[in-house]
C-alpha cells in the first residue's frame, strides 16, 4: 500500500484481503470477514482516495474514488455491513516466564 492510495497485491488470498481492508479501515472499528467462497491467490491493483486528516487533501487524488467504490468498480467486490458473530481474544492475566 502506497500513501497515494494505490494497493498492488500479487498472489492475494481473499482471506489476507479481507485482513488487509480491516487493518485499513479501523478507524471503522468493524472486522471485514470473508464471505466471498473465493479459495485462489489474484492478482490486482487497487487505486482509491486516501483518508487524510482534514486540511490535507491532496489534488494528485482528489478525482479517485473511495476505497468502498473502488473494490466494487476495480476489483468487483463489495463490503456490506452485518451483524453476526464475531472471535475476539481475550487475555485475562500474563505471567513472567520461569527462569529455567
Amino acid at each position: 500500500y502506497a500513501a497515494d492510495g494505490s494497493a498492488i497485491g500479487r498472489r492475494v488470498s481473499m482471506s489476507y484481503l479481507s485482513w488487509w481492508l480491516g487493518q485499513h479501515l479501523q478507524s471503522d472499528s468493524r472486522p471485514v470477514i470473508d464471505q466471498t467462497g473465493l479459495t485462489g491467490n489474484y492478482d490486482f491493483t487497487l487505486n482509491f482516495a486516501p483518508v487524510r486528516p482534514p486540511g490535507a487533501e491532496d489534488p494528485a487524488t482528489r478525482n479517485l474514488p473511495s476505497i468502498f467504490d473502488a473494490l466494487k468498480q476495480q476489483l468487483g467486490l463489495q463490503l456490506h455491513a452485518e451483524r453476526g458473530p464475531v472471535q475476539y481474544l481475550i487475555i485475562d492475566r500474563i505471567d513472567r516466564p520461569s527462569p529455567n
